[in-house]
């Protein structure tokens, strides 16, 4: 399929293809003409580069874990799940971050709405 096609069937943009291939997360073949063509294993790809994204992994850290997706081996599955593990710790102390400023917000809502019944109750 051809860059456009591969483009709807994601709900990626072109732009963001290109740019997944010039990071070397996503590989296509070229026609004669210099056009991109790509399998239809590519769109579950691009679903998985999506989610890693969608978590906070950057473009470099995605390329050092496609290996082991790939083709995974001793190897790269170790050095693969050591990265992952840095990962997940970062994205759970964010997640710890982000629930502690969902109390503080929780607070603030409680202390704003009791602050309202209050005046309210003052003008009865």
């Amino acid at each position: 399929m051809r860059i456009g096609e591969l483009a709807t069937r994601t709900g990626v943009s072109v732009r963001s293809l290109r740019y997944y291939e010039e990071q070397r997360l996503l590989t296509s073949t070229r026609s004669p003409s210099g056009q991109r063509h790509y399998t239809v294993e590519e769109v579950e790809r691009v679903a998985f580069i999506q989610r890693l994204y969608a978590a906070g992994l950057s473009s470099s850290t995605i390329l050092q874990l496609l290996p082991c997706v790939d083709s995974p081996s001793e190897e790269n599955s170790d050095a693969a799940l050591e990265r992952m593990a840095q990962e997940r710790d970062r994205l759970s102390a964010h997640i710890d971050d982000l629930l502690c400023t969902l109390d503080a917000l929780d607070h603030l809502m409680a202390a704003n709405r009791a602050h309202k019944a209050t005046l309210r109750t003052a003008r009865h």
